[in-house]
């Protein structure tokens, strides 16, 4: 193996390897295993007054007590783990016991994959296990796994010891994660749980799922650096998405009354615990429909999202303690600031912000325009003191490019960011479907962007092209689903909800 010494183990482990070839029995046999028994179904449903029960069980091995002619091991299957008692003269029926006495005691590590046949009882200590007839090899491990211990204290708390806890090993190796930390699996498992819920609120109201291309000519639909590569059987420029917003609006031009995907989106920004270059946005978008409806429809698809993975609609992050049933509170944005700062921003031009920024210490500089402005002294502000799911609306339409106009302040937008923990989860629009003012506004965008601004929206001249053809009134919302799967599985960092995070290369450390 290039650049890597073996250690003993695993040197020890190659060896038992080969005697297991020599033996005649394969490590990585073919066949398939005809699994019928998961642990903890085996678990959950034993009773001592049921028929004797006949199982075959799968997984990695991962502790064992050999004891003379009796032996007990760990199995650790996808949903948990049980005990399997295994004895010489049962798993070696004839006369030859080697399957046991060299096999069993001698060539298998723990971390192996095996399969056993048997049947469930309840021992003498009153645990129930599974009694090995029969041992199949199907999978030697050539690596040890990091062993973590787990004891109970006087008030019932696991403990772990010598525990597999560093995060940059954790993150690097998430297949080793998973195997021996408690717990990991299942914040993906409710990943999943929300991702289903999400689908079945919208497709209960007959909205459609579809695809948008990640490869994109002009990056459109959000304020973000993007990624670029270069296509070259086409000799041009190509962007990783770094929203749909757009693709999704051309389907309701061409006749979609609702429509959503799942997607993700790539941005070339920084890294920290709760931004990760590549995330997953879920936006929907639902003609003849504003901002005011969205927000019920939000309040509504996340109770359900909450109730359905967890059975409440209350979690806990740390000694936070949140509650997902609507109504949710409302406040708009200038009232937000003065709430926060004692300060009215209403009316202001950008040298007024400025100042108001100097005077709260709010960083900035000059390629920032009104909007960047006023978002900056809401985010150093105002955003973390929002921990109860709250809605903030009405944002300055220089925030807001894509928004249709406040329909009683010209001066306003017809949006909201919904904050949870002080971080925004949702944001969502009135959607601009005027395609001369659309069109005024993303020049504004080039005029930011001519200032310095690299966050600034690009012009998308075809999406202009589909609005002049039409578009209903429309609202749309996206949401953040790492942030949304932090929140409902009480994690405080990003890495925790993905399976493979973002991190330089071991090479280049």
């Amino acid at each position: 193996m290039s650049n890597h010494e073996l250690s003993e183990q695993e040197v020890f482990r190659r060896r038992s390897l080969n005697e297991l070839r020599e033996k005649g029995i394969n490590p990585y046999p073919a066949a398939e295993y005809l699994v019928n028994a998961h642990s903890q179904e085996i678990l959950n449903k034993f009773s001592d007054d049921a028929p004797r029960r006949q199982v075959l069980i799968a997984g990695r091995l991962m502790s064992r007590r050999i004891m003379g002619k009796a032996s007990f091991i760990e199995l650790q299957d996808t949903t948990g783990r049980i005990q399997v008692y295994i004895t010489r003269d049962d798993i070696c029926p004839d006369e030859n016991k080697e399957m046991y006495n060299t096999v069993f005691k001698k060539l298998l590590d723990i971390g192996d994959f095996v399969g056993i046949e048997g049947y469930v009882f309840r021992t003498q200590m009153g645990t129930i296990s599974v009694h090995a007839q029969s041992l199949t090899v199907l999978s030697k491990s050539l690596r040890p796994l990091p062993i973590v211990k787990y004891k109970t204290d006087q008030e019932g708390n696991k403990i772990a010891y010598d525990a597999f806890e560093d995060p940059e090993l954790r993150y690097r190796q998430r297949y080793v994660d998973l195997v021996v930390n408690e717990g990991i699996k299942e914040i993906f498992v409710k990943r999943t749980k929300i991702f289903n819920s999400m689908r079945g609120f919208f497709n209960e109201r007959g909205y459609i799922e579809v695809d948008t291309p990640v490869l994109q000519s002009i990056p459109g639909g959000a304020a973000a650096r993007p990624f670029i590569t270069h296509h070259n059987a086409l000799d041009i420029p190509l962007y990783l998405r770094i929203a749909n917003e757009l693709y999704l609006k051309r389907l309701i031009v061409g006749g979609f009354e609702g429509v959503y995907e799942f997607s993700r989106n790539f941005r070339n920004e920084g890294m920290d615990r709760t931004h990760n270059p590549e995330f997953t946005c879920m936006e929907i978008y639902v003609a003849y429909k504003d901002y005011n409806w969205m927000m019920q429809f939000t309040e509504q698809m996340l109770e359900r999202v909450c109730t359905d993975t967890l059975g409440t609609t209350n979690i806990e992050i740390g000694d936070v303690k949140i509650s997902f049933r609507a109504p949710f509170c409302r406040i708009t944005m200038t009232e937000a600031i003065r709430e926060n700062t004692g300060i009215d921003i209403t009316g202001m031009d950008e040298d007024a912000l400025r100042s108001v920024c100097r005077q709260l210490g709010v960083e900035q500089t000059s390629a920032m325009g009104k909007g960047k402005l006023i978002d900056a002294i809401f985010g150093e502000k105002c955003e973390g003191k929002y921990i109860q799911p709250t809605f903030i609306t009405d944002y300055p339409k220089e925030m807001s490019p894509l928004c249709k106009r406040h329909r009683d302040n010209p001066e306003l937008t017809e949006r909201f960011e919904l904050m949870v923990n002080g971080k925004e989860l949702a944001n969502a629009y009135s959607e601009l479907n005027d395609p001369i003012d659309q069109r005024e506004r993303f020049e504004e965008q080039l005029r930011l962007s001519e200032k310095g601004d690299d966050e600034a929206m690009f012009i998308d001249q075809d999406f202009l092209r589909a609005l002049e053809y039409g578009m209903p009134p429309t609202s749309g919302m996206g949401i953040g689903i790492d942030r949304l799967v932090m929140l409902i599985t009480g994690q405080t960092s990003i890495q925790e909800v993905l399976f493979f995070p973002q991190m330089k290369p071991e090479m280049f450390n």
